[in-house]
């Protein structure tokens, strides 16, 4: 066999494993991330530390196993918050889990998005979008996107009057 047909084949080979791996993710519906909770960490200088829980429903009839979390939080269009975690499991299929991913957020952000709120137009809610990435054995990372609004403490606005 000459060097050309083995690369030939070679090549062959290498686009059918990559064609089916692609036929692989077809029907696959997208992974649901909802903020399930949040609880204050202590913080380190200028900035403050929170541990937010996802909750990541997997609506496959696959499990979904992943070995690290990445996130990241807008609020009202600017970086709000982000964090990664080591964590590791396997959402069952159709089934969920709550994941827990400590996040930074610096304080000049929350300066910055305070004075924007009183600044502006009162608004009682804000609207945040939530991106961010499970890490998956090989090539098989899940990236997941969910938006939502939140409603500010009256008391916020009693005292900007």
């Amino acid at each position: 066999m000459s060097i050309g047909r083995k690369a030939l084949l070679a090549m062959l080979a290498c686009g059918t494993l990559q064609f089916g791996g692609c036929a692989s993710l077809q029907g696959r519906e997208p992974v649901q991330v909802i903020i399930a909770g949040i609880e204050p960490l202590r913080g380190e200088g200028l900035e403050l530390r929170m541990l937010v829980k996802l909750r990541i429903q997997n609506p496959n009839d696959l499990p979904l196993d992943f070995n690290g979390v990445s996130v990241q939080i807008d609020v009202q269009g600017n970086r709000f918050a982000t964090g990664v975690s080591d964590a590791v499991g396997a959402v069952p299929r159709f089934g969920e889990k709550i994941v827990d991913v400590p996040v930074s957020i610096s304080i000049l952000r929350v300066a910055r998005q305070a004075v924007g709120i009183m600044a502006g137009d009162p608004r009682e809610k804000l609207t945040y979008e939530m991106t961010g990435r499970l890490a998956g054995p090989a090539f098989n990372s899940v990236r997941f996107k969910s938006r939502g609004e939140f409603t500010l403490p009256d008391e916020i606005f009693e005292r900007a009057r």
